[in-house]
Formats: C-alpha cells, sequence, structure tokens
C-alpha cells in the first residue's frame, strides 16, 4: 500500500466519528452555556447566519460570524450569547434529524448548528497535544491563495448539506448527518493547516513543505528505525535545521512525537487478545519488551498489561 498523506494517516490511527445534536435559531438576547465535555468529546459549531460571541474561561472573547467553525479541541467549557442581557427563552424540539431550539418565531438573526467529534479514549491524547486548543476556521477570510479557495469551497458545500439534512426529517438523514460531520472534522483541520497562523501543533506543519515528509514518513512506518539524519535527509535539510524548525512549529522534539504516534498504535494493538506484550512492542517498533513497557507507562500511566485488562472492562 503506498503511503497516504499524514493528515489522512493520523485520523486512521485516531479514528473520529461525528454527530450533529442541535440546530439553533434565536432572536437577541440569547444565551447558550456548555458545559466541560467529556473525555474524548469535541463540541463544535457552525454558524449558518448571523453572529455571536463566545467567552471561554481565561481566554479572550471571540466573535464568530456567518462561515465560522469552531472546535473546542480540549472540550472547554464555553458561553455562545448575542447582544442584551436577560436571554429569551428558548425551547426545543426533536421532530428533525437533529433538535431544533429557538426562542421566538419570528425576528431571527443567529442560526448555527451545533454538535461534537467523538474519539475513544486515549486517543483523543494524541489529537489534544498537537492541536490548539481551541479551532477557529474561518470561511469568510478565505485569501487568495488557490488551494485554500479549493479546500474552503468544499467546506462550503459540506456544510449547505449539514444545513439542509438538518432542516428536514428524510430517511438516513440522521447517519448522514453524523457521515458529514466526520467529514467536515477532516476537511476544517485541512483548511486550518492551510492558514497562515495556526500556532504551534500538527497543523503548523500543512505549510511547511520541506518539514512535510518527515511527519509523513513517521506516520506511515512508524516502527522503522528512524535517527534525525534519516528524517533530515527526506527533507533534504541539515540535521541542525530540521531540528530548529520543528521545535519551532510543532513545540516538541521530532522524538517525543514519534513516541506519542507509537504509543497511540500499541493502544490499538493491545485492544487484540492474540497479541503478546512482545508482539505490540515489536508492531510499534521496540526490540525491548522492557523498553516498551517504561514508554508505555511513562506515556499513558499504566503498564500495558493493566490498560489491556482496564480496556477489557470498559
Amino acid at each position: 500500500m503506498p503511503p497516504v498523506d499524514w493528515l489522512s494517516r493520523l485520523l486512521a490511527i485516531t479514528p473520529v466519528s461525528g454527530q450533529l445534536e442541535i440546530r439553533c435559531s434565536y432572536r437577541t438576547p440569547w444565551r447558550a452555556i456548555y458545559e466541560r465535555a467529556n473525555a474524548g468529546e469535541i463540541p463544535y459549531h457552525v454558524v449558518l447566519g448571523g453572529s455571536a460571541t463566545m467567552e471561554i474561561p481565561g481566554s479572550i472573547p471571540r466573535q464568530l460570524v456567518a462561515g465560522d467553525i469552531v472546535l473546542l479541541i480540549r472540550g472547554s467549557e464555553h458561553v455562545l450569547h448575542g447582544s442584551g442581557t436577560t436571554p429569551l427563552p428558548a425551547a426545543s424540539r426533536g421532530v428533525l434529524d437533529a433538535d431544533f431550539s429557538e426562542n421566538c418565531e419570528r425576528g431571527k438573526v443567529l442560526d448555527m448548528l451545533c454538535g461534537r467529534f467523538i474519539l475513544t479514549p486515549p486517543h483523543d491524547r494524541l489529537l489534544c497535544k498537537y492541536l490548539p486548543p481551541t479551532l477557529v476556521v474561518r470561511l469568510s477570510e478565505v485569501g487568495h491563495g488557490a488551494q485554500r479557495c479549493s479546500t474552503a469551497n468544499r467546506l462550503v458545500t459540506l456544510v449547505g448539506l449539514m444545513r439542509d439534512e438538518s432542516a428536514s426529517y428524510t430517511l438516513g438523514g440522521y447517519a448522514t448527518l453524523n457521515a458529514l460531520s466526520a467529514a467536515l472534522f477532516a476537511l476544517a483541520l485541512r483548511m486550518a493547516g492551510e492558514s497562515e497562523s495556526t500556532g504551534l501543533g500538527l497543523l503548523a506543519l500543512a505549510g511547511q513543505q520541506r518539514l512535510e515528509p518527515a511527519l509523513t514518513a513517521m506516520l506511515n512506518e512508524p516502527a522503522r528505525p528512524w535517527t534525525l539524519p534519516d528524517l533530515a535527509k527526506l527533507c533534504d535539510i541539515s540535521r541542525t535545521t530540521l531540528i530548529r524548525d520543528f521545535r519551532d512549529k510543532v513545540g516538541c522534539s521530532i522524538n517525543d512525537l514519534l513516541t506519542d504516534i507509537r504509543m497511540t498504535l500499541a493502544v490499538n494493538e493491545l485492544k487484540n487478545p492474540s497479541s503478546s506484550t512482545e508482539t505490540v512492542a515489536q508492531v510499534v517498533g521496540y526490540q525491548s519488551v522492557a523498553a516498551f513497557r517504561r514508554t508505555f507507562a511513562k506515556r499513558m500511566g499504566m503498564t500495558p498489561g493493566k490498560w489491556r485488562r482496564a480496556a477489557r472492562r470498559r
């Protein structure tokens, strides 16, 4: 099988499903309070029309407008609201493929889709560590890059499908909305990676073509005994430049990322009752079982055997 791009490979080892939960239609003043999400859940909001203010504890309030897609990677508690003081009471009705919440019949100024992406812990650990805590993708600020415009057009089409599916009760509509939600996650990450201001993390590498070969290689062949000279050669840069640029963009060393990738794969392998710890260690690139056990316990908080037993109980 030929190597695939790094984002596709990342999503293959950390599978994400999606669930659209509610469509909001509000007139100001309105207010929606969201508690901290459960482990493995990433809330999202898509502003179809109107505007909203998003407040997250410890962060500066953000203004959201039509075309904005928000992913709260670490499930932070947050509040969304419009202008005004005392919010109008809202009522929900679950007659469509997604619940519908509204606070009036006329004069609506906000149209928004809300849902969540779901990962099976500890797969959320890898994404939460290497993606920004809050990701805002703005379709209204596409810019002039041909690739970014192409991704934005796909996102516009996808959001349009979600809007239409959520507005009527159709055969297979619920499954369709969930499938579209999962696609929304991948496309939103792609567009964020094409932005010039992604902050530290894996998405910062999307705009660094000379570093991308190293990331792609580690994700496609994590068990290979990669060395810094090997990876630098793939990128056609010096070892020193690779170390410096990788840390500047991702915020950690290459070895740290490679270890986290291997531990994520190890978790997947440990689900197979027929795979011994020795086999799992070899599959993820460790010739020494003792070294694998030490690394796994340090990163995952328990030994491979304890994790396997806990997973069986779950």
